[in-house]
Parts: C-alpha cells; structure tokens; sequence
C-alpha cells in the first residue's frame, strides 16, 4: 500500500497549483485527511506511476482516507475533534434552520401562523429525538463492524437501516395523520390556532420516510467517521428550505402550508443526497445499486440498541415539559427569560452531543477492532473533551449574556431570570456533557437498556422527586433551576459507576460474539 501523500500527488495532477502546494508541503497534505480528494479514473494513473499496486486497492484507500476516520489507532484527540465538530455545527445550523421557519411565517404571515408553527414544537422534537434515538442502533453495529473489517455483514447493517427507516417512517406517517388531530388538542392547543396546526401537522408526517432514511444513513456514515458529507446535505437542505420558506410564504402567500411544504422538501433533498454518497461510496459502507436486503439478525440488534436510546429522548422530552409546567407558575416574565435562556443553551448542548456521538462511534470501533485499551482512552479523552466544551461555550454565554439575551427581550424581569438560569447551570454544566459522554460510551459497548433505566431515574424520576418536595415546600426559583446539575450529576456518576462494573463483562461477550462471527480465526 502506497503512503497517502503519493495518492494525493497522483489525483492532485490536474490542479496544478495544488500539485505544486503538495510537493512544497508535503507533510501538511500527508497529515490532513479533508485535503484527500478523488477526482475521475484515478487508478489510471497510480497504475501508471505505480504498476505494482492493484488498482481497486489504491482507489479505496484514498477513498477511506478521504472521508472515513479509524479511531481504533493512531493519535486520538484530534481524531475525536475532527469528527466532533462537523456534528456540532450541523445542531448548530438545525438550529437556525428552523428559527429561519419561525422567523419567516411569523413576519409574512402574522401571530397566528406562527403559533401554529411553534405549537407543534414538541411534538416534532418528541419524534425526532425517538428517530435519532433508532439510529443509534445502526451506528452502534456499522461502527463495530467497522473496526472488525467484517465487510459483509457493514454492508447488511446499511441495507437493513435504509429499508428499516423507510418502512418505518411510511408507517410514522400514517400514524401521525390519523392521530394529529387528537394529539393538538390533547396538549390544549388554542381553538384558534387548532386548524392551522393540524394542516402543518398532516404536512410535516408525509416527509418523515425521508427524514427517517436520512436519520439512518447518516448515522451509518458517521460510524465510520464521515461526518463532513452530512453536514454538507444538511446545509446545502436548510438553504434550500429557508429559500422556498421565503417563495412560498412571502410571495405566493402559502402561510403555514408553504412552510410545512418547504420542510418536507428539505426533508427529501436531504435524503437523496445521503442515498446517492451511499451508492457512490466505496468500501463496505455503500449501497448497491440492485435489490436491498433485510437482515433480520441486523434488523434485532438495532431495536435491542436504538429502541432504549429513543425512549429515553420521549422521556427527557417529557420530564421536561413537566419542569416547564412548574416554570410556568412565576408568571410571563420568567416564562419568557427562561425561555430565552434555553434557546440559547441550545448550543452547548450540540456541542455536548457532538463529543457523545464521536465517543459512540470511536467505543464501536474499538470494541470491533477488540482494542479495549484503546476503549479506556475514549472514555476518558471524551469526558475530558466534554468538560471542557461545555465550559469554554457556557462560559463565553455568560460573559456575552447582555447582548445574547437583549436579542430576545429587554424586558428587566425575564433578563434577570435567564441570569439567574446562566449563573445556577454554567458552574455546572459540564456535568451534562459527562452524562452524555459515558451514556454513548456505554451504548458503544453494547448496553443499551441500561443507560435509559438509569437515565430515567436520575434524570425524570429526580427532577420530579425535586418539583413535588424541595420545590413545593419553598417556592424559589433557584430551587426549580438547581433540579438540572443535580440530576446531571447523580446520573453521570451512576453511569460511571455502571461502566466500571460492566467494561469486563462487554469484553467477554464482545470476544464470544467475535469467535461465533469469526470461526476461523
């Protein structure tokens, strides 16, 4: 196998300045993966340089180069950071994407648009967080196989997601047409804003098959490190969403249908640039272009992981909307600041879920390659990695939170509310990004009931312990905000505790799995 700065100078040939920048520099190109391009028919001319190496070997290694990171060796940190911050940026442009919707509807099309737009906000988040949860499943066995180079069954675990995700969101979709309306009314939704929301609900249901694909695939290739080509489908998607928002919102005056319409074909660009990478890739993580196959051994193990993981994004979903219920009784002001604060708090939180997804993915890998030395580096490296996130992010909010927060209001009582929310979480919050790190540890070694079972009882069960004793005997607000780093914390330190006892265990059944896959070695 040829070194990666003789594949880079190879395919760099027909760009003449960049050919010339390689041989100046060539550590710089051999050390960066990003700069690894594949331009048409390169084997012609490796073949040509380089006639005792086999084409197909040459081409997929400067495939795999190019966008797939191997965490079961080498140097670890940056590994952790180049695969960390694609993720973060694109719950950062989700983001913004989808204050864009709200943004648009609720300038071109008035109060009540919006309010039915902003209604359906937790139901949408409820089922994105159950479909990312699935996911988990396919990322956690496209990883693990990853490490093993078990080629054949990589390639069953994409087939399997794609049809799982598609059959499974056309079923969504009829579900959540049939019940859309009982669900709105069930949450109280204004008799007002009742019929608009329905609509932008029924709408919303028919792009969730593609959302589901997307969800899948996307896991898929971030198991094996890609996370560069996600963040990409998913930009060139919201530009594209926030542009039809505004043609068919400010211009032909669609209101809420345009901006459900505009979604759903975000939704389907999204899903059709992540199928053609897959059927373009090469390697293992690829689809064929013929007929798909299901694997049901495949199809069992990703419910056994991803099932757990997207019962306890409903759960937190739900423990939350009864946290804010208690927010609620200090009136508008607090409402409003607390509101404003958690809009913003969205950040660190991708940030913390970008470290969780690269510490899912490199314990998958590891645990494959059966380098479980390598697994104890993750760990902490991840931990020590989220720590640090949350409290360079947090910390930055919190001196910038005059200008942040006057964005929202100006109003004296809500700015000292999202204060007092900034101040009671930020010496803390790095305890959630703990949290997160060992719960994706540990679903990357194969546990998958556990994390939820201990989530739901430091997280929900805590919080609502909290709300109906310390909270009902002093009404603070402090009090109400302390409920947060308290449940983060005890639940991390259950989950650490629960790694240590089972490392072991996973390691022999991980070496049982491998010696029933692998008979002959």
């Amino acid at each position: 196998m040829i070194r990666a700065r003789s594949v880079l100078c190879i395919q760099l040939e027909y760009h003449i300045p960049l050919f010339l920048f390689s041989q100046v520099f060539p550590r710089y190109f051999s050390a960066h993966r990003l700069l690894l391009l594949t331009f048409p028919r390169p084997g012609r001319n490796i073949a040509r340089l380089y006639p005792n190496v086999r084409k197909h070997s040459v081409r997929g290694f400067a495939v795999k180069r190019a966008h797939e990171i191997d965490f079961s060796e080498g140097r670890l940190l940056p590994k952790l950071i180049s695969f960390a911050v694609p993720v973060m940026l694109s719950g950062v442009l989700q983001l913004a994407f989808n204050a864009a919707d709200l943004i648009v509807v609720g300038r071109f099309d008035g109060d009540t648009a919006l309010a039915a737009v902003g209604s359906n906000g937790a139901l949408v988040e409820l089922l994105i967080n159950l479909l990312m949860g699935l996911g988990t499943g396919a990322s956690v066995l496209a990883a693990r196989y990853f490490g093993a180079r078990d080629d054949r069954r990589m390639g069953e675990t994409v087939e399997t997601a794609a049809l799982t995700g598609a059959v499974g969101g056309l079923l969504f979709t009829l579900l959540g047409i049939a019940v859309s309306g009982p669900m709105l009314r069930l949450m109280n939704t204004p008799a007002e804003v009742l019929p608009l929301a329905s609509v932008y609900l029924r709408i919303y249901f028919l792009g969730i098959p593609f959302l589901a694909v997307y969800n899948f695939l996307s896991a898929v290739l971030r198991s094996v490190g890609d996370t560069e080509r996600p963040l990409l489908y998913m930009t060139v998607a919201g530009v594209v969403n926030v542009l039809l928002n505004l043609l068919l919102v400010a211009v032909f005056h669609l209101g809420v249908v345009g901006v459900a319409a505009a979604t759903v074909a975000s939704e389907i660009l999204s899903c059709f640039l992540t199928v053609r990478c897959l059927l373009r890739n090469e390697g293992s993580c690829r689809l064929p272009r013929g007929r798909l196959h299901f694997s049901r051994v495949q199809f069992q193990q990703m419910l056994r992981i991803g099932l757990p993981a997207g019962i306890q994004g409903i759960l937190f979903s739900i423990s939350n909307v009864i946290v804010q219920s208690s927010f609620n009784t200090f009136g508008a002001a607090v409402v409003a600041g607390n509101a404003a604060a958690c809009s913003l708090e969205g950040f660190p939180n991708r940030a913390q879920d970008s470290v969780g997804q690269a510490a899912l993915a490199a314990v998958g890998q590891c645990m494959g390659a059966r380098q479980y030395d390598q697994v104890k580096t993750v760990m902490r490296t991840c931990c020590l990695l989220a720590a640090a996130v949350s409290l360079s992010v947090y910390g930055v909010m919190i001196l910038l939170r005059g200008p942040l927060l006057h964005i929202y209001t100006d109003d004296p009582a809500a700015l000292e509310a999202a204060v007092s929310r900034f101040f009671v979480l930020g010496c803390t919050y790095f305890t959630f990004g703990l949290m997160c790190a060992m719960t994706c540890v540990l679903r990357g070694l194969g546990f998958s009931v556990l994390p939820t079972a201990i989530s739901l009882v430091g997280i929900c069960g805590l919080r609502l312990a909290w709300i109906f004793t310390v909270f009902a005997r002093s009404h603070k607000l402090y009090l109400l905000y302390a409920c947060y780093p308290l449940s983060w914390t005890v639940t991390a330190v259950g989950l650490y505790i629960a790694y240590v006892c089972l490392r072991g265990r996973a390691i022999r059944e991980n070496e049982s799995r491998y010696a029933r896959e692998h008979p002959a070695g």
